[in-house]
């Protein structure tokens, strides 16, 4: 794990692709560099270079996971979770006490490791992915509990 730096640009943006119907622009994520309020970190792996990534922001005692992706020839290896494991893990050391994110509702894959950090469901957001039209689940994390 290390934060992402402008030449993961490319390699975040092809994980982006495969990962997500609807994927984030460049410029969204060239933007965060640097950002304090943002943890934009990668995963990488000597046998496929650059294996994930997260993004999570925090403003006060709250934060929220806006995206996470795993290459597909590294996924089921557990970087998922050691992605996700570091965006709680700097929610503590900044205070939050409430993480977020949303999900597809399909997505059993994700939610199962959200679930096995403590997330749990508050709301659904009706079609609120458009390709494919579907729900989002919106998930909440006790930071203090978790």
């Amino acid at each position: 794990m290390r934060p992402a730096v402008a030449s993961d640009m490319i390699a975040v943006l092809d994980i982006e692709a495969h990962a997500f119907s609807d994927p984030w622009h460049r410029a969204s994520f060239e933007r965060l560099i640097g950002d304090m309020r943002v943890h934009f970190a990668v995963a990488t792996s000597a046998d496929i270079g650059l294996a994930g990534y997260v993004v999570a922001w925090y403003v006060m005692d709250e934060g929220e996971i806006a995206n996470l992706a795993v290459a597909l020839p590294a996924r089921r290896r557990g970087i998922g979770g050691v992605l996700l494991d570091s965006a709680i893990a700097v929610a503590r050391t900044r205070a939050v006490t409430t993480l977020y994110l949303e999900v597809r509702d399909s997505n059993q894959v994700a939610r199962a490791l959200y679930e096995s950090r403590g997330f749990h469901q508050i709301t659904r957001r009706r079609r609120y992915y458009r390709r494919p039209v579907e729900d989002a689940l919106v998930l909440k994390l006790n930071v203090s509990l978790g």
